[in-house]
């Protein structure tokens, strides 16, 4: 019966550690889609493909539920502004949602946030917002653009790029890293003490 229960609680502290070392980017099928015809078009014009940033990604799915009841005549207001380093100020609460996904503010001044509203979210209305609007595809053009990720809800979807400078990563806020190694640490050390009992 002990070591029944000790074979459960290595389980338990196994199943643990693979959820917290295992942070996959999901994404529905629109989104593939999108992502897929965003780094397709990329690549016609000599560009490296994005990658996907997981942080980013959050953000995204976040922004698209903020704006998610919008109508689509709201979109021209999310616009990134103009000025440099102003970032994307006009979308709702977004300070609420950079912290929600444990970003460090100051990792997002170089990325820019990109919504668009397309009915039922067809992929290839949503990729041609993206690929041929002049003022979305002068942020795919830029080669300063290195990953992404992608959102969407209802009609809405959100595009967020980031660079690869320390401005624009969209890198984890400092007590976030703290915490997850401390977690991280606290986990391994408990599969081990379990591990050790287990095998006595």
């Amino acid at each position: 019966m002990v070591d029944a229960f000790k074979l459960c609680i290595f389980l338990l502290a196994s199943i643990c550690a693979f959820l917290v070392f295992s942070n996959p980017v999901l994404c529905s099928d629109k989104e593939d889609s999108v992502f897929k015809g965003i780094n397709s078009y990329r690549q016609t014009r000599s560009l490296v493909p994005l990658s996907q940033v997981s942080k980013a990604t959050c953000l995204a799915d976040e922004v698209a539920e903020e704006i998610e009841k919008m109508p689509c005549e709201n979109v021209n207001q999310y616009y990134p502004s103009s000025v440099p380093g102003s970032g994307n100020l006009k979308i709702p609460n977004l300070q609420k949602h950079i912290n929600k996904c444990d970003i460090n503010f100051n990792t997002t001044t170089d990325g820019v946030i990109l919504p668009v509203c397309v009915s039922k979210l067809e992929p290839t209305i949503v990729l041609s917002n993206y690929t041929h609007s002049d003022r979305y595809a002068q942020f795919l053009n830029n080669s300063k653009y290195t990953g992404a990720g992608l959102g969407s809800e209802d009609d809405w979807m959100v595009l967020v790029l980031t660079t690869n400078t320390t401005t624009g990563s969209f890198s984890a806020a400092a007590t976030s890293v703290r915490a997850y190694a401390a977690s991280v640490d606290f986990l391994l050390f408990v599969s081990l003490f379990v591990l050790i009992n287990y095998l006595d």
